[in-house]
């Protein structure tokens, strides 16, 4: 990726989301003027790396940095406490980034102070190989330079999706952000009633894993909608039929899965409060 920012990245908590996505900047190269990180665990997975200061406190930063971006990818529950430390960033020339499900573009700007350029985020840990997807909201004090730059870090990492309208990001949660458990369990529950049907479990698990990645490449690559895809392997009478008439009843996977969304984004709006 050509672009690159002039002035440092600070990154503040490097869990396993804020580690993906600084894994893919980094692969990018858009984090070349430097990355600080502000983690109590000492981020070890970037120990030593060229380019990155970790550090373990707010007050160990020092008092002449002046990032480009900073962003927040603290747990919800852990917000409080942490993000006031960061109120001395808020200047023109910086914009906020949060990770944080359910924390609202208000809650920043009540903390970090109603000037702060704020840009709520969804993003997923397929990032981590460049493969994620991520949904951007910026507040009204974000330039349109600074949305930009933000959605070329997104991009650096996977797909990047701008919207102005909040209320929208609790669903983009449910679907997206929470979205690769979903697989992974699928995965796991394939894997295993392989083995209940008779396979070796390291077979199970390797067709399971296999199908599912193929599929969602194959849905990615074609021009047909999954709906047709599914048509396009399904012979009437078959196999597959059989099956589909299990997970397409009226108590099968469609009205399960609306509950499971319906569930994360509620979830959602209970840690907004």
């Amino acid at each position: 990726m050509a672009d690159r920012l002039e002035r440092p990245l600070l990154l503040i908590g490097c869990g396993k989301m804020g580690g993906a996505m600084l894994e893919g900047w980094l692969k990018s190269g858009i984090a070349a003027a430097g990355v600080w990180i502000v983690d109590p665990a000492g981020a070890t997975d970037f120990a030593g790396t060229d380019g990155v200061t970790i550090v373990g406190d707010a007050a160990d930063l020092p008092e002449d940095l002046n990032p480009e971006v900073a962003i927040i990818a603290v747990k919800p529950q852990a917000m409080d406490a942490v993000v006031g430390a960061y109120a001395k960033y808020t200047n023109p020339g910086c914009v906020f980034v949060s990770i944080a499900a359910g924390t609202t573009i208000a809650y920043f700007e009540q903390a970090l102070g109603a000037a702060a350029a704020v840009i709520r985020v969804m993003p997923n840990t397929p990032a981590a190989i460049g493969q994620g997807i991520s949904v951007l909201c910026p507040n009204g004090n974000t330039g349109e330079a600074q949305a930009r730059m933000a959605r070329r870090l997104l991009e650096a990492v996977g797909d990047a999706h701008l919207i102005d309208d909040e209320t929208l990001m609790d669903a983009v949660t449910a679907v997206s952000g929470s979205g690769p458990a979903y697989i992974f369990w699928m995965i796991d529950c394939l894997a295993q009633a392989g083995v209940r049907a008779g396979l070796p479990e390291e077979l199970s698990a390797a067709l399971a894993m296999q199908t599912v990645a193929g599929a969602g490449q194959l849905a990615r690559a074609s021009d047909d909608p999954p709906d047709q895809l599914r048509r396009n392997v399904t012979s009437p009478g078959g196999t597959t039929q059989a099956a589909l008439e299990v997970l397409m009843a009226e108590d099968g996977l469609k009205p399960l899965m609306n509950r499971a969304v319906a569930a994360a984004a509620r979830r959602g709006r209970e840690l907004a409060g």
